[in-house]
C-alpha cells in the first residue's frame, strides 16, 4: 500500500489549499481514508474521515472550514482547506486502515502565517 500526499506549502491566514493523496495496493473504495496532522510537538491528531459511504467526519476545529472528499475512480483523497489559521500549521497525513494494519503516506507540509 502506498499514499502518496501532496499540496501542502506557505499560505497567509485566511487562504487556501487543496491536498490529494494518491493511493495504491488497496481497493480504495472500500476503505475508509483519514487525514490527520500532527504540528511541531504535539501529538497526531485525526481531522477527517470519509468511509466507502462518504459519510464523512471532522475534528470540531476545522468543522465548516475543511472538506474531505474522495475520487473513487482516481484513488485519490481530496482535503480541501478553507480560512486557514496559524494554528493549521502542520504536517498532514493521509491514513487507512487494512485487515487491522495501518498505512500513512509520508505527509505533506502547511505552514500558515499569521
Amino acid at each position: 500500500v502506498q499514499l502518496q500526499a501532496s499540496g501542502g506549502g506557505l499560505v497567509q491566514a485566511g487562504g487556501s489549499l487543496r491536498l490529494s493523496c494518491a493511493a495504491s495496493g488497496i481497493n480504495f473504495r472500500l476503505h475508509t481514508m483519514d487525514w490527520y496532522r500532527q504540528a511541531p510537538e504535539k501529538q497526531r491528531e485525526l481531522v477527517a474521515s470519509i468511509n466507502s459511504e462518504r459519510n464523512t467526519n471532522y475534528v470540531d476545529s476545522v468543522k465548516g472550514r475543511f472538506t474531505i472528499s474522495r475520487d473513487n475512480i482516481k484513488r485519490t483523497l481530496y482535503l480541501q482547506m478553507y480560512s486557514l489559521k496559524p494554528e493549521d500549521t502542520a504536517r498532514y497525513y493521509c491514513h487507512t486502515k487494512r485487515a487491522g494494519t495501518h498505512f500513512w503516506g509520508k505527509g505533506t507540509l502547511v505552514t500558515v502565517s499569521s
